[in-house]
């Protein structure tokens, strides 16, 4: 009971999240969600919160690492009034583990046509929120 306490706040529904791999990949599914979300809101510090802080993005074959150089690359995406791209999931798979997951899906450019795929590994860290640490479009 007092571990169950302990857990209480903004992320008590992800520290004590369904522990099947569909109740963890709907979780997945939600932060994928709201991770994109935060390119239609503009919101750069927003899409930080979503970024590990040893993640691991790749720009065509090139690695950039770390939570602050993605950011850093990511930003000239949220300058302007409107998003350049959107991206949603179409696949979630989690590990029967719980602590790793994989999240797919298109990427569309502003006027909706597709032009890509996005292919996201989320890991549930030990504060009990699932943040990224790859990325790779293709």
């Amino acid at each position: 009971m007092a571990f169950a306490a302990s857990l209480a706040g903004p992320c008590a529904s992800q520290a004590l999240p369904d522990a099947t791999t569909a109740g963890l990949a709907s979780i997945v599914r939600e932060r994928e969600i709201a991770f994109a979300q935060t390119m239609a809101d503009r919101d750069l510090d927003a899409f930080a919160s979503f970024v590990s802080e040893e993640a691991v993005f790749f720009n065509g074959d090139q690695a950039i690492r770390g939570r602050a150089a993605v950011v850093e690359a990511w930003a000239p995406f949220f300058d302007g009034p409107l998003p350049p791209f959107a991206w949603a999931p179409d696949v979630v798979e989690v590990l029967e583990s719980g602590r790793l997951a994989l999240s797919s899906g298109p990427v569309t450019a502003a006027n909706g046509e597709a032009v890509g795929r996005f292919n996201s590994v989320w890991r549930l860290d030990s504060d009990g929120v699932w943040r990224v640490v790859f990325d790779k479009g293709s």
